[in-house]
Parts: C-alpha cells; structure tokens; sequence
C-alpha cells in the first residue's frame, strides 16, 4: 500500500477522491429517524460550503450549478455530522430538515418513496411514502 493510499485510508485528513466529473457521491440520511432521504453529488465548491456553513450543499448534474438544498423550498438540511468512506469517494450527511415534507420535489419526506417488487418480471414498483397534503 501506498503511503498516499494509507494516509487516505487511515489517516486523519479529508482527501476527497473525485470522480472524473469532479463530483463526489452524497448519501443523506435523516439524523434522528436514520431514514435514507437522498443521494446526491458534491463537487469540490459544495463540499466546503456543507463543512464550512453546516447547511448541505449539491452539485445538480442536471442543471449543471451548484444547489443549496431547501434555498427555495424552505428545507434546509442543516448537517449534524458527516462521514465520508474508506477510500474517500463518498460522504455520508446525517441531517435535521427544516421542512421535511419538501425534502423531495415531489413532495415526500424522502427521494426513496417506492419499494422495488423483487421477483416479478416487469420491476413494479409500490409506493412505500404518501405525498405531503399540502
């Protein structure tokens, strides 16, 4: 092992590995329920805004700029901790929301609302989170 691979690994500086699209993958988690609320990436710009404010910060690869989750919706995740993995090319952000109900846009507590049917050929799906009333 390299020293550059151990000190990744084992050592205790932030080494992000970004992928070739400078981005980082972002598994966002509910801080006190450990619900799984979303994934998102992070390029270098979001990162250090997320360690530096503690709110969390994305890169949306579809719009192609950087996000401030909850800007406009009102929920802000504000970090209470946040991991990252072995080799650093992932981070794991356990946070508080503001407005849980606006987590995702479709206005679920969480991105990951519908259960993948296992064993049935067509891959139904089944919803596991209702909407919001609004």
């Amino acid at each position: 092992m390299s020293d550059a691979t151990l000190e990744r690994e084992e050592g205790a500086r932030l080494m992000p590995r970004f992928d070739d699209a400078g981005l980082i993958t972002a598994v966002v988690t509910d801080g006190t329920s450990g619900d799984v609320l979303m994934l998102a990436h992070m390029n270098r710009e979001a990162l250090d805004l997320s360690i530096a404010t503690g709110i969390a910060h994305y890169w949306s690869r579809s719009r192609r700029k950087l996000w401030k989750k909850g800007e406009t919706s009102g929920a802000l995740q504000t970090i209470q901790e946040m991991r990252i993995d072995c080799d650093q090319d992932a981070v794991w952000l356990k946070v508080s929301v503001a407005r849980p109900e606006e987590t995702c846009h479709t206005g679920r507590t969480s991105c990951f609302y519908r259960r993948v049917e296992l064993g049935k050929p067509s891959g139904e799906l089944t919803e596991v989170l209702a909407k919001a009333l609004r």
